[in-house]
């Protein structure tokens, strides 16, 4: 309804003439379910932002194609926004599709019970109203802890107990803040044991206080969900129906590196209190209160794993299989629930360890590897998989992170470098060559201006063998590292700003992460136009909160990079201040600016006093 009082047709479900009906339904038998296909309106000229992470370079989804099954480095979530003035969800934890064509955007679910959508509205370009709206549906952010803001150290891995003391011994040494150091995967003696290997870890109350004392850092622990019959926990787990199971057969659900397991089922809220209280015993009550929900894509660990030397996958591709058994159902008919159910299980364990209500300051968090409408309500991190190491997946990482935010995900972040070797590219990840150590600066100081800077990866050497080369600031050649280092410690500068951003973001539903449209669209056609073909003046530069224009160097060899700077609205014009030099630049043109590998293009709107004492709002 518009001020006049007249109504505008933003969308409505789609029935032309001779066309399927816009609510189409097709039983599954033999039981309830059916699967269900819905179409809605649209236009050529709408432009559609969110959907979750699908690694395709796009902001604007328009004309994009999208299954809707989670697995490694891809999320797709069936929740947008619109640039005709609406927000959709369609509330179902299907695997399905999303289809958003010229005339209609289609929504299907594979095997459901129950069709549930809702369309919210706002003023045409007032996005953060929509989020408003949206999160008020879905659930609003808490606050995250102080600690979680600074710099989150983690490699492919700390292998035993001494690493991780001389580690925190260094950091103290070079006097290098850090606010979270990580233990990963393979830590346990068996899978599903949630718990550290005692012959690797023999003190670990000891250790995490240590890490504490000497650099003040809190601890996270790696879980994966997956249960081998080895586990101290197997047949407990199995006698009371707390693992996924399968509808004939052993129940064999993956395997990984040769051994079969189960993974348990997050979706039984006696599996989620089981998993709890093991974590409780084995890491909270020792000091380790921060917990990496890997691998729980649902389904499958969606994982290759080498059976007599060939590398295959269970079921020969790494996505769920849809047949896995849940307390909830099946992973075809409620699979996206499971890594948000999983999200569930560590912060419903760590309130009522804190003694702290949901939706409260958040004293701990979880880092999770997938998630699903509303997992911003927990105090849990999304981060993007296990990205490979090269300029490509650096510059779709930037849009990647947009849509995120789009989809209402403010606690998002990446593997710093990218997680493992791209196998066409010689040098990639490798922390001896120069061509790396390029790239892992220009990504380290992107994740400076991300809602969390976290530095991870499985880094190659050449003087030893992968998972056990250094990803230290460090250790990528004197000559970068006082450049990682002022990152660092700018990422610390920052920290009123970013309390400002993130409490703003938890009051109101806010985004942190801000892609150009929904500050410019209404201000700058430039943006408008250029956001509908995905220009990289709209997928590769982004506001971060209210003040700073980011724009990553996503290219080799670059000493200039060219920037856009929006116009924006007011009855005066703001002028933009580069960051390193303080020269100020006019609205609405294209600048080409110096960009050494030590500078990020960074610029400012108002002082860079009120940015570092956090008042911009």
């Amino acid at each position: 309804v518009e001020a006049n009082g007249s109504e505008t047709l933003l969308t409505n479900e789609y029935n032309p003439v001779k066309s399927l009906n816009p609510r189409y339904y097709s039983w599954r038998g033999p039981g309830s379910e059916f699967s269900a296909a819905f179409s809605f309106s649209t236009d050529p000229d709408e432009q559609i932002y969110g959907t979750g992470t699908q690694q395709d370079h796009m902001v604007n989804k328009k004309g994009a194609v999208i299954d809707l099954i989670n697995f490694n480095t891809h999320i797709p979530t069936p929740m947008f926004m619109s640039s005709r003035g609406y927000g959709f969800i369609w509330n179902s934890a299907a695997e399905g599709r999303m289809e958003f064509g010229p005339l209609r955007n289609r929504f299907t679910s594979e095997s459901t019970t129950v069709v549930d959508y809702a369309i919210v509205s706002a003023p045409q370009g007032d996005y953060d109203g929509l989020q408003r709206k949206l999160s008020a549906i879905t659930g609003r952010a808490p606050t995250p802890p102080d600690f979680s803001l600074g710099y989150l150290h983690s490699k492919l891995r700390y292998e035993n107990q001494t690493e991780v003391l001389l580690l925190a011994q260094n950091f103290h040494n070079r006097s290098i803040p850090v606010s979270m150091i990580v233990i990963d995967y393979q830590s346990w003696a068996h899978q599903g044991d949630w718990g550290l290997d005692p012959a690797l870890w023999p003190n670990v109350s000891y250790m995490a206080a240590q890490v504490k004392q000497l650099t003040g850092a809190e601890m996270m622990a790696s879980l994966w969900p997956s249960v081998e019959d080895a586990s101290v926990n197997y047949i407990e787990m199995q006698a009371d129906g707390y693992l996924s199971a399968t509808r004939s057969g052993p129940g064999t659900t993956d395997s990984w590196n040769g051994t079969y397991i189960r993974n348990y089922d997050s979706t039984n809220p006696d599996a989620r209190k089981f998993l709890w209280d093991t974590l409780r015993r084995n890491y909270y009550e020792k000091g380790i209160k921060n917990f990496w929900i890997d691998q729980a894509d649902g389904g499958a660990l969606g994982e290759a794993w080498e059976n007599n030397g060939q590398q295959s996958y269970i079921q020969s591709i790494p996505y769920p299989l849809p047949d896995v058994l849940y307390h909830a159902g099946t992973q075809l008919s409620v699979g996206k629930l499971y890594p948000w159910a999983h999200q569930q299980a560590i912060e419903e364990g760590q309130r009522n360890a804190s003694n702290t209500q949901q939706g409260s300051a958040c004293d701990s968090l979880s880092l999770s590897r997938s998630g699903y409408i509303g997992s911003q309500r927990f105090c849990s991190m999304i981060w993007s998989g296990d990205t490979v190491a090269n300029w490509e997946t650096l510059s779709g990482q930037v849009a990647n992170a947009l849509s995120a935010a789009a989809t209402g995900w403010g606690w998002f972040t990446v593997d710093a470098g990218g997680f493992q070797a791209d196998p066409t590219i010689e040098w990639s990840n490798n922390i001896d060559r120069p061509q790396y150590r390029e790239l892992y600066v220009r990504w380290l100081q992107w994740t400076t201006f991300l809602p969390f800077m976290r530095n991870h990866g499985s880094r190659n050497c050449d003087t030893k063998s992968a998972f056990t080369c250094d990803n230290e600031p460090w250790t990528y050649g004197a000559q970068n590292t006082p450049t990682i280092v002022s990152y660092i410690n700018l990422r610390y500068q920052l920290s009123a700003y970013l309390r400002a951003t993130f409490a703003k973001f938890s009051e109101t539903g806010r985004m942190i992460m801000r892609p150009m449209y929904m500050d410019f669209s209404l201000s700058d056609a430039n943006i408008t136009a250029w956001t509908k073909v995905n220009n990289n003046f709209t997928t590769q530069q982004y506001m971060f909160g209210p003040r700073l224009l980011v724009t990553p160097v996503t290219l080799p060899n670059m000493t200039t990079w060219e920037v856009y700077l929006p116009q924006t609205s007011g009855s005066q014009e703001k002028p933009w201040t580069y960051w390193w030099t303080n020269a100020t630049y006019a609205g609405g043109q294209v600048v080409n600016i110096s960009a050494p590998l030590e500078h990020i293009p960074l610029f400012h709107l108002g002082s860079r006093e009120d940015i570092m004492s956090g008042n911009i709002f």
